[in-house]
């Protein structure tokens, strides 16, 4: 469907050690991740990207030879850890992706990742 997927963690090794490359490695084994897992060493990624907690979800939408765009940058859905009665389904993320790949503009009302604070180096 012309769907790229990769996730890129940005935690700090230096004061997380497991969050690092090693562990990062094992989890992909682990669950069987189809798709690339990065580590950000420089943080310099999440600088770029603006990104403040784990998980974050980006968007981006390519047509043609323009530049890739950014449609979306937002939450994986209503589901929270300290809120049980939610189910975690990825609705927010997902009505993202199924709007991109049939042509559709992906809503500008966005809702922002709610999660753990990424690890910054020292």
């Amino acid at each position: 469907k012309g769907l790229a997927v990769v996730a890129i963690s940005s935690n700090s090794a230096a004061t997380h050690p497991q969050d690092g490359p090693e562990f990062m490695a094992e989890d992909a084994k682990l669950f069987g991740y189809p798709f690339p897992y990065l580590y950000d060493e420089s943080q310099e990624v999440a600088r770029d990207f603006g990104a403040v907690c784990t998980p974050e979800f980006y968007v981006f939408k390519k047509d043609g030879r323009r530049p890739f765009e950014l449609v979306y940058h937002g939450q994986f859905d209503d589901s929270r850890p300290s809120n049980n009665n939610i189910p975690v389904t990825g609705r927010d993320l997902s009505l993202a992706i199924d709007r991109v790949l049939s042509g559709q503009l992906v809503p500008s009302e966005q809702k922002p990742s709610v999660g753990c604070s990424i690890k910054w180096h020292p």
